[in-house]
Protein backbone atom coordinates (compact mmCIF):
# COMPACT_ATOMS: atom_id res chain seq x y z
CA UNK A 1 0.00 0.00 0.00
CA UNK A 2 2.82 2.36 0.86
CA UNK A 3 4.45 1.71 -2.53
CA UNK A 4 1.20 2.40 -4.32
CA UNK A 5 0.72 5.64 -2.38
CA UNK A 6 4.23 6.79 -3.29
CA UNK A 7 3.62 6.01 -6.97
CA UNK A 8 0.35 7.88 -6.90
CA UNK A 9 2.02 10.91 -5.32
CA UNK A 10 4.89 10.79 -7.72
CA UNK A 11 2.64 10.47 -10.76
CA UNK A 12 0.97 13.89 -10.64
CA UNK A 13 4.23 15.54 -9.48
CA UNK A 14 6.11 14.03 -12.32
CA UNK A 15 3.45 15.15 -14.75
CA UNK A 16 3.57 18.70 -13.43
CA UNK A 17 7.40 18.74 -13.69
CA UNK A 18 7.31 17.42 -17.23
CA UNK A 19 4.65 19.91 -18.28
CA UNK A 20 6.78 22.74 -16.84
CA UNK A 21 9.85 21.71 -18.88
CA UNK A 22 7.79 21.80 -22.08
CA UNK A 23 7.41 25.63 -21.95
CA UNK A 24 8.86 27.40 -25.02
CA UNK A 25 12.25 29.13 -24.57
CA UNK A 26 12.23 32.82 -23.78
CA UNK A 27 14.08 33.65 -26.98
CA UNK A 28 11.37 32.13 -29.18
CA UNK A 29 8.67 33.70 -27.05
CA UNK A 30 10.00 37.18 -27.59
CA UNK A 31 11.04 36.85 -31.28
CA UNK A 32 7.50 36.89 -32.56
CA UNK A 33 6.42 40.34 -31.30
CA UNK A 34 9.82 42.04 -31.90
CA UNK A 35 10.44 40.79 -35.49
CA UNK A 36 7.69 42.85 -37.23
CA UNK A 37 8.56 45.87 -35.11
CA UNK A 38 12.15 45.92 -36.38
CA UNK A 39 11.04 45.64 -40.01
CA UNK A 40 8.61 48.53 -39.53
CA UNK A 41 11.36 50.79 -38.15
CA UNK A 42 13.93 49.84 -40.84
CA UNK A 43 11.73 51.02 -43.72
CA UNK A 44 11.66 54.75 -42.79
CA UNK A 45 15.39 54.69 -41.99
CA UNK A 46 16.27 53.35 -45.45
CA UNK A 47 14.00 55.90 -47.06
CA UNK A 48 15.70 58.74 -45.20
CA UNK A 49 19.12 57.37 -46.19
CA UNK A 50 18.10 57.20 -49.85
CA UNK A 51 16.85 60.78 -49.77
CA UNK A 52 20.10 61.92 -48.14
CA UNK A 53 22.17 60.17 -50.84
CA UNK A 54 20.09 61.76 -53.60
CA UNK A 55 20.44 65.21 -52.06
CA UNK A 56 24.20 64.73 -51.66
CA UNK A 57 24.54 63.60 -55.29
CA UNK A 58 22.49 66.56 -56.50
CA UNK A 59 24.64 68.91 -54.43
CA UNK A 60 27.91 67.50 -55.79
CA UNK A 61 26.58 67.67 -59.36
CA UNK A 62 25.56 71.28 -58.90
CA UNK A 63 28.95 72.22 -57.44
CA UNK A 64 30.81 70.54 -60.33
CA UNK A 65 28.59 71.66 -63.21
CA UNK A 66 26.21 74.39 -62.10
CA UNK A 67 28.13 76.60 -59.71
CA UNK A 68 30.80 79.19 -60.54
CA UNK A 69 33.27 77.71 -58.07
CA UNK A 70 34.99 75.10 -60.25
CA UNK A 71 35.21 76.68 -63.68
CA UNK A 72 38.16 77.22 -66.04
CA UNK A 73 39.68 80.64 -65.41
CA UNK A 74 43.35 80.11 -66.29
CA UNK A 75 45.36 78.06 -68.82
CA UNK A 76 49.14 77.69 -68.49
CA UNK A 77 51.79 75.94 -70.59
CA UNK A 78 55.33 74.82 -69.77
CA UNK A 79 58.07 72.68 -71.32
CA UNK A 80 58.33 74.81 -74.47
CA UNK A 81 61.69 75.51 -76.09
CA UNK A 82 61.13 76.83 -79.60
CA UNK A 83 57.41 77.43 -79.23
CA UNK A 84 56.12 80.03 -76.80
CA UNK A 85 53.63 79.44 -74.01
CA UNK A 86 51.28 81.91 -75.71
CA UNK A 87 51.33 79.87 -78.94
CA UNK A 88 50.51 76.69 -77.08
CA UNK A 89 47.68 78.25 -75.05
CA UNK A 90 46.15 79.81 -78.16
CA UNK A 91 46.31 76.55 -80.13
CA UNK A 92 44.80 74.58 -77.23
CA UNK A 93 41.63 76.71 -77.35
CA UNK A 94 40.51 75.65 -73.88
CA UNK A 95 36.94 76.95 -73.28
CA UNK A 96 37.23 79.52 -70.49
CA UNK A 97 34.30 79.55 -68.12
CA UNK A 98 33.44 75.91 -68.78
CA UNK A 99 33.05 73.53 -65.81
CA UNK A 100 36.51 72.19 -65.07
CA UNK A 101 35.23 68.64 -64.73
CA UNK A 102 33.70 68.68 -68.23
CA UNK A 103 36.88 69.69 -70.09
CA UNK A 104 37.90 66.96 -72.56
CA UNK A 105 41.66 66.68 -71.98
CA UNK A 106 42.18 64.11 -74.75
CA UNK A 107 40.51 66.39 -77.29
CA UNK A 108 42.73 69.30 -76.25
CA UNK A 109 45.88 67.16 -76.59
CA UNK A 110 44.84 65.97 -80.06
CA UNK A 111 44.06 69.54 -81.12
CA UNK A 112 47.50 70.73 -80.00
CA UNK A 113 49.36 67.98 -81.86
CA UNK A 114 47.33 68.70 -84.99
CA UNK A 115 47.84 72.47 -84.94
CA UNK A 116 51.45 72.47 -83.76
CA UNK A 117 53.36 69.54 -85.36
CA UNK A 118 56.45 70.53 -83.37
CA UNK A 119 54.72 69.11 -80.30
CA UNK A 120 55.68 65.48 -79.82
CA UNK A 121 53.51 64.88 -76.75
CA UNK A 122 51.44 66.93 -74.33
CA UNK A 123 49.95 66.14 -70.95
CA UNK A 124 46.74 68.09 -70.23
CA UNK A 125 45.96 68.21 -66.51
CA UNK A 126 43.25 69.82 -64.39
CA UNK A 127 44.69 72.21 -61.80
CA UNK A 128 41.85 72.47 -59.32
CA UNK A 129 39.95 74.61 -58.66
CA UNK A 130 40.24 76.90 -61.72
CA UNK A 131 43.12 75.91 -64.01
CA UNK A 132 44.23 73.75 -66.94
CA UNK A 133 47.93 72.91 -67.27
CA UNK A 134 49.61 71.98 -70.57
CA UNK A 135 52.92 70.10 -70.17
CA UNK A 136 54.56 70.06 -73.60
CA UNK A 137 57.40 67.98 -75.04
CA UNK A 138 58.69 69.32 -78.35
CA UNK A 139 60.21 67.31 -81.17
CA UNK A 140 63.96 67.77 -81.56
CA UNK A 141 65.53 67.88 -85.03
CA UNK A 142 68.37 65.47 -85.71
CA UNK A 143 68.68 66.29 -89.41
CA UNK A 144 67.85 69.18 -91.76
CA UNK A 145 66.70 68.78 -95.36
CA UNK A 146 67.42 71.77 -97.61
CA UNK A 147 64.32 73.11 -99.34
CA UNK A 148 65.14 76.15 -101.43
CA UNK A 149 66.35 78.82 -99.03
CA UNK A 150 64.72 77.09 -96.07
CA UNK A 151 65.31 73.98 -94.01
CA UNK A 152 62.90 71.15 -93.12
CA UNK A 153 63.45 69.79 -89.62
CA UNK A 154 63.33 66.00 -89.21
CA UNK A 155 63.21 64.25 -85.84
CA UNK A 156 64.68 60.89 -84.81
CA UNK A 157 61.50 59.11 -85.91
CA UNK A 158 61.80 60.51 -89.43
CA UNK A 159 58.91 62.96 -88.95
CA UNK A 160 59.27 66.20 -90.93
CA UNK A 161 57.63 68.55 -88.48
CA UNK A 162 58.58 72.13 -89.40
CA UNK A 163 60.20 74.38 -91.99
CA UNK A 164 62.50 77.14 -90.75
CA UNK A 165 64.31 79.98 -92.50
CA UNK A 166 67.49 79.57 -90.46
CA UNK A 167 69.24 76.31 -89.69
CA UNK A 168 69.36 75.64 -85.94
CA UNK A 169 72.85 75.17 -84.55
CA UNK A 170 74.20 71.71 -83.87
CA UNK A 171 71.93 69.97 -86.42
CA UNK A 172 73.57 68.51 -89.57
CA UNK A 173 72.24 69.15 -93.06
CA UNK A 174 71.49 66.21 -95.36
CA UNK A 175 73.24 66.12 -98.71
CA UNK A 176 71.62 63.41 -100.80
CA UNK A 177 73.21 62.43 -104.10
CA UNK A 178 72.15 58.92 -104.98
CA UNK A 179 71.33 59.34 -108.67
CA UNK A 180 74.39 57.40 -109.82
CA UNK A 181 74.28 54.87 -107.01
CA UNK A 182 74.00 51.23 -108.15
CA UNK A 183 71.60 50.66 -105.25
CA UNK A 184 69.34 53.54 -106.34
CA UNK A 185 66.62 51.24 -107.64
CA UNK A 186 66.44 49.32 -104.39
CA UNK A 187 66.84 52.27 -102.02
CA UNK A 188 64.87 55.34 -103.08
CA UNK A 189 65.29 58.81 -101.57
CA UNK A 190 62.80 58.18 -98.76
CA UNK A 191 64.66 55.04 -97.72
CA UNK A 192 68.01 56.81 -97.87
CA UNK A 193 66.60 59.69 -95.84
CA UNK A 194 65.46 57.15 -93.24
CA UNK A 195 68.99 55.70 -93.10
CA UNK A 196 70.48 59.18 -92.72
CA UNK A 197 68.08 59.91 -89.86
CA UNK A 198 69.10 56.67 -88.15
CA UNK A 199 72.74 57.71 -88.35
CA UNK A 200 72.24 61.32 -87.26
CA UNK A 201 69.84 60.39 -84.46
CA UNK A 202 72.25 57.81 -83.05
CA UNK A 203 75.38 59.95 -82.97
CA UNK A 204 76.94 60.54 -79.55
CA UNK A 205 76.16 64.07 -78.35
CA UNK A 206 79.77 65.37 -78.66
CA UNK A 207 79.97 64.06 -82.24
CA UNK A 208 76.53 65.36 -83.19
CA UNK A 209 77.52 68.90 -82.16
CA UNK A 210 80.56 68.73 -84.46
CA UNK A 211 78.68 67.27 -87.45
CA UNK A 212 77.83 69.78 -90.17
CA UNK A 213 76.64 67.51 -92.98
CA UNK A 214 75.51 63.94 -93.59
CA UNK A 215 76.41 63.04 -97.18
CA UNK A 216 74.57 60.04 -98.59
CA UNK A 217 75.71 58.52 -101.87
CA UNK A 218 74.15 55.10 -101.40
CA UNK A 219 72.83 52.79 -98.71
CA UNK A 220 76.33 51.81 -97.59
CA UNK A 221 78.19 54.99 -98.54
CA UNK A 222 77.57 57.69 -95.94
CA UNK A 223 80.15 60.32 -95.04
CA UNK A 224 79.99 62.80 -92.16
CA UNK A 225 81.46 66.28 -92.58
CA UNK A 226 82.66 67.59 -89.22
CA UNK A 227 83.83 71.03 -88.21
CA UNK A 228 87.45 72.09 -88.96
CA UNK A 229 87.34 70.30 -92.31
CA UNK A 230 87.33 66.80 -90.85
CA UNK A 231 85.58 63.89 -92.61
CA UNK A 232 84.32 60.53 -91.37
CA UNK A 233 83.65 57.51 -93.55
CA UNK A 234 80.63 55.98 -91.84
CA UNK A 235 79.46 53.35 -94.31
CA UNK A 236 75.92 52.11 -93.72
CA UNK A 237 73.58 52.76 -90.81
CA UNK A 238 74.30 49.33 -89.37
CA UNK A 239 76.29 49.02 -86.11
CA UNK A 240 75.74 52.72 -85.43
CA UNK A 241 76.36 52.48 -81.69
CA UNK A 242 79.70 50.71 -82.14
CA UNK A 243 80.75 53.22 -84.83
CA UNK A 244 79.87 56.10 -82.53
CA UNK A 245 82.04 54.69 -79.75
CA UNK A 246 84.93 54.10 -82.16
CA UNK A 247 84.71 57.63 -83.57
CA UNK A 248 84.56 59.19 -80.11
CA UNK A 249 87.72 57.34 -79.14
CA UNK A 250 89.52 58.37 -82.35
CA UNK A 251 88.63 62.04 -81.92
CA UNK A 252 90.16 61.98 -78.45
CA UNK A 253 93.22 59.97 -79.47
CA UNK A 254 93.99 61.98 -82.63
CA UNK A 255 92.56 65.49 -82.17
CA UNK A 256 94.59 66.88 -85.10
CA UNK A 257 93.57 64.23 -87.62
CA UNK A 258 91.33 65.22 -90.52
CA UNK A 259 90.12 61.85 -91.84
CA UNK A 260 88.49 59.00 -89.93
CA UNK A 261 87.07 55.69 -91.08
CA UNK A 262 84.70 53.76 -88.82
CA UNK A 263 82.85 51.83 -91.52
CA UNK A 264 84.27 48.71 -89.87
CA UNK A 265 84.06 49.67 -86.18
CA UNK A 266 86.25 46.78 -85.04
CA UNK A 267 89.10 48.10 -87.24
CA UNK A 268 88.77 51.91 -87.35
CA UNK A 269 91.45 54.04 -88.92
CA UNK A 270 92.65 57.63 -88.86
CA UNK A 271 94.88 59.69 -91.14
CA UNK A 272 96.20 63.21 -91.59
CA UNK A 273 97.40 63.59 -88.02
Amino acid sequence: MAGATTAQRGGPGAARKGSGSAKPPKSSKGSGPRGPGVRLRRGPALALLAVAVLLLGAGVTWVLYGSSWLRVEKVSADGTEVLTSEQVVAAAAVPLGAPLVSVDTDEIAARLRGRLPRIDSVDVVRAWPHGIGLKVTERKPVLLVKKGAEFVEVDASGVRFDTVAKAPGGVPVLELDAERSPSGRRFDEDRLLHEAVRIAGGLPAPVAKETLQVKVRSYDSVVLELSKGRTVVWGSAELGEAKGRALTALLKAAPKADHFDVSVPTAPSVSGS
